[in-house]
Parts: C-alpha cells; sequence; structure tokens
C-alpha cells in the first residue's frame, strides 16, 4: 500500500494551466475516485502520480518520499487505461506474463502468478487465445490482470470502463471493487461518470477548471453539495436548479420568478437576498393532486420500471424533473396539473457566484 500526497502540485502547458496549486493526501488502501468533465484536470493529475507528466510547481510525495524525479518505472505503480493497449500477435497468457518476464522473474514463479491472477479476473479460460478473439468486457479483465501480476502499491485506473456498453460497465465496476476490497491496496480512478465515482469511491474528489471543487465521501458529495457546480454534475437526473430572486412579501422573503414563488425556509431568512438558484433533488419534490404550494402542469410522463418520471416547466431553464416511486402512469397523464412541495429541509439555495448559502 502507499499513502500520496500533493503538495501545491501545478501543471502548465504553455498559457494552459490544466491543474491549479492541487493538495491532497491518499490515505494507504483508499479507493480514491477523482471526478469532473473533461478538462478538469482529473487525468493530468493521474499521470503526474505515474510519472508521465512532470509537475511545473509543486511536489508528489509517496510514503513520505518526494518521487517527482523518479522514472515511472521505479514509482511500483500499476496503471489501467482506457485503451487495453495489448499485444495482438500474443496469447492473453502471455500478455499477462510480460511485466513479470521484463522483471526477470523465473518461469515457473510466473506461471503460477499467471494462474492466480486470471483466476482473481475470471479469465483462466482465454489464456491461450488471442487479444483479437476477445470482447470488450474481456480485454479490460486481461488489462486488470497485467497490472496485478506486477503486485503495485498503488493501481491508477483512467476512465477503464468508458468504452464498455452499461451492463458489461456494471459488472466491470462490481469486479474492481471486488478487487480493492481483496487487496486492500491504494487505488486512485479517474472518470467523468459521476454514478461510477457514487459506487466505486471510499472517497470522492471533484475537479473542476483544475482546482478540487469539494471531496468527501459519496453521500456527502451527493447530499450536501458546496456549490452549484457540484449540485448539476451529481445525480441522474441531476438537481433541479431554477434561476431568481429572493423577494420581501408580508414581512417574510421567497424565491421568485416570472412563473413560480416559493417561500423561503427560516433557516436561510439572515442569509440571502438578491439573484440566486434554488436546487431541490428530483426525488424530494413531493407531488400533491390536490392543492400544493405550486401549480403546474405535467410536460411529459416518463416510466424507468421501478420509478416515473414527471416533466414540469416549474419556471426552469431546463427541464424541471420529478422521480416517483414505483411505475405510476396510471395516475398521472401530460397536461394534468398538479402541486408540487418543496421541504424546508431538502431545498438548496446557491448565489451569482455558484456558491451555495
Amino acid at each position: 500500500m502507499a499513502h500520496i500526497e500533493f503538495k501545491n502540485l501545478r501543471k502548465e502547458y504553455g498559457s494552459t494551466v490544466a491543474v491549479k496549486e492541487l493538495n491532497l493526501e491518499i490515505d494507504d488502501g483508499e479507493f480514491l475516485v477523482l471526478v469532473g468533465p473533461s478538462g478538469c484536470g482529473k487525468t493530468t493529475t493521474l499521470r503526474m502520480i505515474a510519472g508521465f507528466e512532470d509537475p511545473t510547481i509543486g511536489e508528489i510525495l509517496m510514503d513520505g518520499r518526494v518521487i517527482n524525479e523518479l522514472e515511472p518505472r521505479d514509482r511500483n505503480i500499476g496503471m489501467v487505461f482506457q485503451s487495453h493497449a495489448l499485444f495482438p500477435h500474443k496469447t492473453i497468457y502471455d500478455n499477462i506474463e510480460f511485466g513479470l518476464r521484463m522483471k526477470k522473474i523465473p518461469a515457473e514463479e510466473r506461471r503460477i502468478i499467471v494462474k492466480e491472477v486470471a483466476e482473481m479476473v475470471h479469465i483462466t479460460p482465454l489464456l491461450n487465445k488471442r487479444p483479437g478473439q476477445l470482447s470488450g468486457g474481456e480485454s479490460q479483465r486481461v488489462a486488470l490482470a497485467r497490472t496485478l501480476v506486477t503486485k503495485p502499491s498503488t493501481f491508477l485506473l483512467d476512465e477503464p470502463l468508458s468504452s464498455l456498453d452499461a451492463k458489461l460497465r456494471r459488472e466491470l465496476r462490481a469486479e474492481v471493487d471486488r478487487l480493492h476490497t481483496r487487496l486492500r491496496t491504494t487505488f486512485v480512478y479517474v472518470t467523468h461518470d459521476q454514478e461510477e465515482a457514487m459506487t466505486l469511491a471510499d472517497r470522492i474528489v471533484v475537479m473542476n477548471n483544475g482546482e478540487i471543487e469539494q471531496q468527501g465521501t459519496p453521500m456527502d458529495i451527493y447530499s450536501n453539495p458546496k456549490s452549484y457546480f457540484v449540485a448539476d454534475f451529481f445525480g441522474s437526473p441531476s438537481m433541479n436548479l431554477i434561476n431568481g430572486e429572493i423577494v420581501e412579501e408580508n414581512n417574510k422573503l421567497a424565491f421568485k420568478n416570472n412563473q413560480l414563488k416559493v417561500q423561503i425556509p427560516d433557516h436561510f431568512s439572515d442569509k440571502v437576498s438578491g439573484k440566486v438558484t434554488l436546487g431541490i433533488r428530483p426525488e424530494h419534490v413531493k407531488i400533491k393532486t390536490d392543492g400544493g404550494e405550486i401549480q403546474d402542469v405535467i410536460d411529459l410522463v416518463e416510466p424507468m420500471g421501478k420509478d416515473t418520471l414527471l416533466y414540469f416547466k416549474a419556471g426552469a431553464e431546463r427541464p424541471f424533473i420529478v422521480i416517483i416511486e414505483g411505475l405510476v402512469t396510471n395516475d398521472f397523464k401530460s397536461g394534468q396539473s398538479v402541486g408540487l412541495d418543496f421541504p424546508d429541509d431538502k431545498v438548496f439555495l446557491f448565489n451569482e457566484h455558484g456558491q451555495r448559502l
């Protein structure tokens, strides 16, 4: 295992700053996920840990030792890429064995290690095949096995599942999680998929424009977003966000735009004014067929199997979505007027700079 630390880490490409003064610690055996949109700096950070990119400023420490000048091969790190990069002319056995052969591990020991790892990732029947005969999921398992045999202190995974279909992603995601539980090795995983981040991570680091936007446990990130960006990025569907302003009516504050008005919970009363964005998760909105704080008309009913999505305008610039548990298409129809209630403890407000109030 390895404890990794970044101190004032910065990476520039000419006038472009990819990573800005990053300070972060990754604990021994932790599964840390770096998540964010394309261009946020997450892959650059991973490549600096691996030694494929040199920091412009700052230090990377592993177990208290500065590794900035160490060659990638000397860092005891295993990396799994989105592209599997398997040798097409070699068998799967030879692909997995290759790293051990380069380390001059004796042949019998190599055979034992390859067999053990192949069983671990369920690819023993594939060892005599070649990469061209494998499916995408099988190829990704081979890529994992090829890294596992070298027994690194840290695994770096750069969007390894993004090229797979949804079913295979779920299967391989569970496989990666099982591997981490079994090995208890430090994993640093990069993805833009918030679902992967939520299901895999011990801790999530959300990056935006080369900086850490927020870090915490998956539920903390989801339930307590500290900014508009995090609120919008996490969740499927994401948080409903409505632009408006705070107004005072009858000595009470309300959120208002050209189509709706919502009373502001008391715990916000001395903190908000001017233009704000109101946010609420789709599953937290309450539907009432009689009454309700806001009246609106259903635009679309979308059955999803275990849930049903109801779409509204609700004064938002994009569809306002409510999640109803169960298949309730007989209870709600397009064009139906219903009431929407926003529970006080589920409402978020963000200021013009995107900071949570």
